[in-house]
């Protein structure tokens, strides 16, 4: 079996490496793959263990093996890796609390790269501007790092600075994943009802727009004039300083406070950690039903609840975007989803996804009810919240239906604020909470009566 899993391995990388213009990657994949097979190998004959001693062996599992070589492979993969870190809703226990490690040990770059990036982007005379950058970096992540400096008038801000030749190497490595997403749909009978394929579009599609600090510039101030319609004084995101912005460099305000999972020196400080979600998760609602663009990628580090009491939204690379009919089918979907009612829920996520043939939709509706059901009634501690989008997945494939990946989107950002809501206030819950369903059902029916106070009258004859 061993054997035939490598050569059936192999063979692929073989055919990526004669098809893709990216050879040398395409080799790096193969030798870093190899590596990792043989240590898999060794591991399950007991060879490794023969070699060390007992204080230092550590049993390689799958999710060990899948994180190093992700690891190894470079930015765009540790990329991957990182999502999954942060979407303990979306993928296993597990392969969640191994990715965890890339979060901290992403490597950064040198600070002669950074002065480099920013003497080319920003023109040496406008980088001079920037006064007391540190050169250890606040962060480094996958794709960037970012550097606390001052402005020539003392306001303190952060530098987020691209690595060097991450848009090639990116782009080089998409081709790949998206060449192994096509095999993978061609070879295992469930993988076309997942879409792997759509998946590695969808990523390439946010990576790119990642990649270029100037459309997350834009979302910044975007969701800034959101809240400034919105009312919602003490919600913001970092101001972006537009006159030190490129594609690869981003100069924007500087946050101090809290990480909204820091529970415990939350409750030290007196912070109503309540409130806060509460009026947070309702902006960000409204971001949804009346602009139809929001966060997208609301994990921990993204969240903070600020030491002036505001709270702030960070890191737009990652934005959700829905027209006006997609809109009226998501809040349909959380209208359903909040209020338990199954036989909605199933009706608009096949009007969506397009009905298979043959769909027991009773059956399919029974399975939706049994795995969405805990989140509306049970604690924070019985709630598994790490099971819970693999088991939306485990419904959809079992009934051969597309889950729609909007509704994926939304239901992981909800589980984000659940799990925070909860862990802050055990007896709140975000999906039956009366301020937050009786506010939604309210911006939904006002959202749609302008809606339709825009569509011109209809002729008469």
């Amino acid at each position: 079996m061993f054997w035939y899993s490598f050569l059936a391995v192999f063979a692929i990388l073989f055919l990526l490496s004669v098809s893709l213009p990216v050879p040398r990657r395409v080799w790096a994949l193969v030798i870093y793959t190899s590596k990792y097979f043989w240590l898999w190998v060794a591991d399950a004959l007991g060879l490794r263990k023969l070699f060390m001693s007992s204080e230092t062996y550590v049993k390689l599992t799958r999710p060990m093996l899948i994180r190093m070589w992700c690891e190894d492979m470079g930015p765009t993969f540790i990329k991957f890796g990182q999502i999954i870190a942060s979407s303990s809703g979306m993928f296993p226990d597990p392969y969640v609390k191994e990715f965890q490690k890339v979060l901290d040990r992403v490597k950064s770059f040198p600070f002669s790269d950074v002065k480099r990036t920013l003497d080319q982007e920003l023109g040496a005379e406008k980088a001079a501007q920037l006064i007391d950058v540190d050169p250890k970096p606040l962060a480094s992540a996958s794709i960037a790092q970012v550097h606390t400096a001052k402005l020539k008038d003392g306001t303190p801000v952060v530098i987020k600075v691209q690595r060097p030749g991450i848009i090639s190497r990116c782009m080089a490595d998409m081709k790949i994943m998206r060449f192994m997403a096509a095999q993978l749909s061609k070879f295992k009978r469930d993988a076309e009802l997942a879409n792997p394929v759509g998946v590695i579009d969808d990523f390439t599609n946010t990576l790119a727009e990642e990649l270029d600090f100037r459309k997350e510039a834009a979302n910044l101030q975007r969701f800034n004039d959101i809240m400034a319609e919105l009312g919602h004084k003490n919600i913001r995101a970092p101001v972006p300083h537009s006159e030190y912005i490129t594609r690869k460099v981003l100069v924007m305000e500087r946050f101090h406070g809290l990480r909204v999972d820091k529970y415990d020196e939350i409750r030290a400080r007196g912070i109503d950690g309540e409130g806060k979600l509460v009026a947070g998760l309702r902006a960000w609602f409204q971001c949804v039903v009346f602009y139809g663009f929001f966060h997208g990628d609301v994990h921990a580090g993204n969240l903070m609840l600020l030491d002036d009491e505001d709270i702030g939204f960070l890191d737009f690379g990652i934005v959700g975007r829905f027209d006006e009919s997609a809109r009226y089918l998501v809040t349909d979907y959380m209208i359903a989803f909040a209020s338990g009612n199954y036989k909605r829920l199933g009706e608009i996520i096949v009007e969506m996804a397009g009905k298979p043939p043959n769909l027991d939709f009773d059956a399919f509706v029974k399975d939706l009810g049994e795995t969405y059901s805990p989140l509306l009634t049970l604690s924070f501690a019985e709630v598994n919240y790490s099971d819970f989008l693999p088991g939306i997945q485990r419904t959809a494939t079992r009934h051969r239906v597309k889950m729609p990946n909007e509704f994926i989107l939304i239901t992981k950002q909800l589980l984000y604020f659940d799990r925070y809501a909860k862990a802050l206030a055990p007896k709140l819950n975000v999906f039956t909470d009366p301020r937050l369903v009786l506010g939604m059902m309210q911006d939904i029916q006002k959202a749609r009566m302008m809606a339709d106070a825009k569509k011109p009258a209809p002729t008469t004859t």
